[in-house]
């Protein structure tokens, strides 16, 4: 049952995301008859809000054109979702995330009412996210320029700093600063960072460049064509599974392709189906991690290859049986 000021409100709401309705139709969702529909209409006059009504058979109300609507209003639902998605922007590595996310609660909450007030300040108080952030980005500009380059289409050019790298011999090779244009095909929250992802004219193929790693990026006056489909966080966590590494281990899963997707995760490798079970296909630099990955499945497996990884499984299985760490 609504209240009447809540219907008064809902009047103001209907009118705003239909344009033009007819009486009978608002007194219809209101549960209202005539008389009292037309009392809602002279209340909100009243406020200042200027309504036009046309009388007749296909007459109706609507908002006069070009009027600026008072600040929104939210449903309880709606002031919760606002709520954890500014909680969830302090947690996603985003460059002076709090200062920009203190001034939007701010600015909601002298909008609220008390009742929603209290439920965002609850939230806020006793919910916590377990997004952990590497290393965020110096400015949030890079994020905002990429994505609404890949958004039209656009190509721009970024400056990166690729990570510093160790020669054949050990020695370290300083990290060197590039310039590229790019075509960003979109952008991904992975693992604690921030990537984008799309072709690079330097390289001449797919690339992905991490956002903290992009000194400057800025449009051209060129577009492009992304790929039908594409997903920037499924290619992610392809490439991250697949990135080749010291040794690459191949396992047998004895379970379904469902339950290995739902407890190993996804930079763990890449799952196939056979007639034995599921294969693993991993890379790793260290089979001792790899090993202990493996010994804390619900389900039995199988090393197939390397023999160096069923030996790491082996010791480790030996130091659980005997009580050590």
């Amino acid at each position: 049952m609504y209240h009447p000021t809540t219907r008064v409100l809902a009047v103001l709401e209907l009118l705003q995301a239909h344009g033009r309705m007819s009486g009978a139709e608002l007194a219809r969702i209101l549960q209202v008859d005539g008389r009292t529909l037309r009392r809602y209409i002279v209340m909100l006059e009243d406020m200042g809000i200027p309504i036009t009504a046309d009388r007749g058979r296909h007459g109706g109300y609507a908002l006069m054109a070009g009027f600026k609507l008072p600040p929104m209003m939210f449903t309880d639902d709606e002031a919760l979702a606002l709520s954890l998605g500014l909680l969830a922007a302090r947690s996603l590595g985003l460059a002076e995330a709090a200062p920009a996310v203190a001034s939007a609660q701010a600015k909601l909450e002298r909008i609220m009412p008390d009742s929603l007030k209290w439920r965002g300040g609850a939230i806020d108080d006793t919910v916590r996210l377990d997004l952990r952030c590497g290393t965020a980005p110096p400015t949030n500009a890079a994020l905002g320029v990429l994505s609404a380059a890949a958004q039209v289409s656009q190509r721009v050019h970024l400056r990166y700093l690729a990570p510093a790298l160790l020669a054949p011999e050990g020695a370290a090779r300083p990290a060197r600063e590039t310039g590229r244009d790019f075509d960003p095909y979109g952008l991904a929250y992975y693992m604690g960072f921030w990537y984008t992802v799309g072709f690079c004219h330097l390289r001449g193929g797919l690339r992905t460049f991490r956002l903290d790693r992009i000194s400057e990026v800025r449009p051209l006056v060129a577009a492009f064509q992304r790929p039908a489909g594409f997903d920037a966080l499924e290619h992610l966590r392809h490439s991250i599974a697949t990135l080749p590494r010291k040794f690459a281990a191949t396992v047998l899963l004895q379970t379904d392709l469902e339950s290995a997707r739902a407890t190993l995760m996804e930079y763990m490798g890449l799952l196939e189906q056979t007639a034995d079970g599921i294969l693993l296909h991993s890379q790793t630099d260290e089979l001792a991690w790899l090993a202990r990955q493996l010994a804390s499945l619900p389900f039995a497996f199988r090393v197939v290859s390397p023999s160096e990884l069923g030996e790491e499984v082996r010791r480790h299985a030996r130091r659980l049986l005997q009580g050590e760490s």
